[in-house]
């Protein structure tokens, strides 16, 4: 095995070719007022695709092309990222008149570090980034089409800058006017809907984990399962990440589709980190509810789940996770004393929020690295809950339960957790849930909180 200190040397080796090998980056922006998400991404069809919106903000940004593509592996994949990211961004020259303009990289990262890809996750890396050529940014009723390309050292950066703002013009115009139809209704699938994990194999994991509680430190392990999808006709992730955003507007809504018809989609409730200087904003988020059927239902079950000791216990896990690893790197940390009842269309969940001043501000993913996996989807300890995932998980998870987001060129940024979400591959799709076990929690009850899980995908797939 190659040292630590080897492994990074030739990491900073590849990052410097890399660069060398594609040039300086130049960007060049103007309002784009007539342009909507759903229409940019409808004509970007048959390219890499990307897509973010923040439900809490409003701001949306949506990707076509691939200017750059960004790798990471092993367990330095994420210093890797912010070595590439940091050297492309140092060299960028920037024409935007308006900081939501400004270029930005898209992607994220496997949920563990010995990723592998297998038949859903082929087009994708453990750590993988996009700079998109063509970047719509809104927000507020504000709308920016930014180009970015990379010039080779030695062009000149204003006539390079003269002929992007060209092509930013004629794509533009393109743009408005070409028509595309962009559709929000998903046609009757009539799928083939297959769950790999039995009951019965569900109910000895979870036997197995109360075994660990017994008889190691693991107070918390989270387990999923996997829904697989096959569709006699093409699935419309179009037509599912609008559903996605009528259906679930609080949410984080995101598409990453780095080669055409492998898109991965969902919309997470969970903000895994954002950074801004240093500024800092996560949450914990754990303890499930389902809705209910009336309000007076609905309002008991919320009620409940606040008072549930087994949810409760869960979520503190959480949060103490959280205090413990965020203080020491905070001038002030911020967590509310209580968790607050988040309430989406289909679930209530635990939620406290948790809002600090970072000693030593360097952007976002090393906070990215700090906090993930979350006891809320890996577990607590959280070595211990992932070699425990590792041995006993029968599927490979990929880039579910993962972080999914954004870097700019400050390397501030956000994540979110991609959960409730679905990689998807033309007819074929196959969709994650899972649950934090803890001692006193019951097979039954666990499998049922899945499948409220998977209704959210299911639904606007139309399946």
């Amino acid at each position: 095995m190659p040292s630590p200190a080897r492994t990074q040397a030739t990491e900073q080796l590849l990052t410097e070719y890399q660069a060398e090998r594609n040039g300086r980056l130049v960007s060049a922006s103007r309002p784009a007022p007539d342009l909507t998400p759903p229409r940019f991404l409808a004509q970007a069809a048959g390219q890499a695709r990307i897509y973010w919106r923040d439900g809490n903000t409003g701001v949306t940004f949506a990707g076509m092309g691939a200017a750059l593509e960004l790798f990471g592996y092993g367990e330095n994949r994420y210093r890797t990222v912010e070595r590439q990211a940091r050297q492309l961004f140092a060299q960028a020259t920037s024409a935007a008149d308006n900081a939501l303009a400004a270029p930005r990289l898209f992607g994220g990262f496997a949920f563990s570090d010995d990723f592998i890809p297998d038949v859903a996750w082929s087009a994708f890396h453990p750590a993988h980034f996009i700079l998109p050529h063509y970047q719509l940014a809104c927000c507020n009723g504000e709308s920016w089409l930014t180009i970015n390309a990379l010039i080779p050292d030695g062009e000149s950066v204003a006539e390079a800058r003269l002929g992007l703002q060209e092509a930013l013009a004629d794509r533009l115009a393109l743009l408005s006017e070409q028509t595309c139809q962009v559709s929000e209704n998903l046609a009757d699938l009539a799928p083939l809907i297959d769950y790999p994990l039995s009951y019965a194999e569900w109910e000895r994991m979870i036997e197995t984990a109360h075994g660990a509680f017994g008889t190691t430190l693991l107070k918390k392990v989270v387990l999923s399962r996997i829904c697989q999808l096959r569709s006699q006709h093409a699935i419309d992730t179009d037509a599912a990440l609008a559903q996605l955003d009528a259906r679930y507007p609080g949410c984080y809504t995101f598409l990453f589709e780095p080669r055409p018809h492998h898109a991965f989609l969902g919309a997470p409730p969970e903000l895994l980190v954002g950074v801004q200087g240093d500024r800092l904003e996560t949450m914990g988020l754990a303890g499930s509810a389902p809705r209910g059927v009336t309000p007076q239902e609905d309002a008991a079950n919320g009620a409940a789940l606040l008072a549930s000791a087994k949810d409760r216990h869960e979520h503190a896990l959480v949060v103490d996770a959280l205090r413990r690893r965020l203080t020491p790197i905070t001038r002030c940390l911020e967590i509310a004393d209580e968790p607050q009842l988040l309430t989406l269309s289909n679930i209530h969940h635990l939620r406290t929020p948790v809002n600090g001043t970072l000693c030593d501000p360097r952007g976002v993913l090393p906070l990215v690295e700090l906090l993930h996996p979350t006891p809320a989807l890996g577990g607590s300890p959280r070595e211990l809950a992932l070699d425990f995932i590792q041995q006993h998980e029968p599927t490979l998870r990929g880039w579910y339960a993962g972080p999914v987001g954004w870097i700019d060129a400050n390397l501030d940024g956000a994540f979110a957790v991609a959960i409730r979400a679905a990689v998807v591959q033309k007819k074929r799709a196959w969709l994650y849930a899972g649950g934090g076990i803890v001692p006193g929690s019951v097979a039954e009850k666990e499998w049922e909180e899945t499948e409220w899980k998977f209704r959210p995908m299911l639904g606007v797939l139309n399946a």
